[in-house]
């Protein structure tokens, strides 16, 4: 067999079988994105200001403070932000890492989706060896009753054998306050309600800290348009904001951001 033969099958196997890509630098860029297999870092992290998140008050406090504590090594809460739809919880979580990075601390944001649960043992085993403290962000999580998927993430949280390392600190968001859905059946089953009711809350209990966020009253929607148009220099009206926010349903963070959009494409300006 020629050398050229003996190159070509080695290149067609090594096709087949690609080597495991290098290891990614963790101390030297503020987001990474893991996608079930490996780290990737984020090449163009830029969240909004905090103090563009306007009528999350309480909520941004408390996320700010506890994000701190964990950035300087003491002791953190596991969080988990639920309710409404575009209300700003995943903008929230990216913002105050970011502004707690500019404080000076050596902290990193770690984002994975929420159905890559089963491989995060993989992933704290890569962040549990670094020098660096991490918040890894689970956007958008929910899960079925007697879904795997949620008995690990409990274990994750709390007194498992793979539980998560201590200079990570899980922050995830939901739309359901309790993360597990409840089953019709059992909500109408009354000799089975308690127990549905504790199984649901399980989950949602291992977080130290839960923020809730609401659809915004008028003055408050109002108040988030105002914080956008006034950062970017826009004119606004109010009326045209509120039947903006009628034409889609409803008034959220998400629907004031759009007409923000809205009001720099009329401009002719860029945001």
């Amino acid at each position: 067999m020629n050398d050229a033969l003996l190159r070509r099958i080695a290149e067609a196997l090594e096709r087949l079988s690609p080597p495991p890509p290098p290891p990614v630098d963790l101390s030297s860029h503020p987001a990474y994105h893991w996608n079930g297999r490996q780290i990737a870092p984020v090449q163009d992290f830029r969240p909004l200001p905090t103090d563009l998140i306007v009528g999350v008050d309480r909520q941004k406090a408390d996320l700010i403070e506890n994000t701190r504590r964990h950035a300087s090594g003491a002791a953190a809460h596991d969080v988990l932000l639920w309710g409404a739809r575009g209300m700003g919880k995943s903008a929230l979580v990216k913002s105050v890492v970011a502004a707690t990075q500019e404080e000076g601390f050596f902290i990193a944001l770690v984002e994975a989706a929420g159905g890559q649960v089963d491989s995060l043992p993989k992933l704290f085993e890569e962040l549990g060896v670094s020098g660096r403290r991490y918040i890894l962000f689970v956007d958008d999580i929910s899960f079925d009753q007697n879904d795997e998927g949620a008995r690990l993430l409990r274990s994750l949280l709390e007194g498992g054998v793979e539980a998560r390392p201590n200079n990570v600190r899980l922050y995830v968001t939901s739309n359901r306050r309790n993360i597990v859905e409840r089953a019709a059946a059992d909500r109408e089953d009354p000799l089975n309600i308690r127990d549905a009711i504790d199984d649901s809350l399980a989950l949602a209990d291992r977080f130290g800290l839960k923020l809730g966020f609401q659809y915004p009253d008028q003055d408050a929607f109002l108040s988030m348009v105002g914080a956008y148009a006034g950062h970017f220099d826009l004119d606004w009206d109010e009326a045209d904001a509120l039947a903006f926010a009628h034409g889609r349903g409803g008034r959220s963070g998400r629907v004031a951001w759009h007409y923000t959009i809205e009001l720099a494409g009329r401009a002719g300006r860029k945001i």
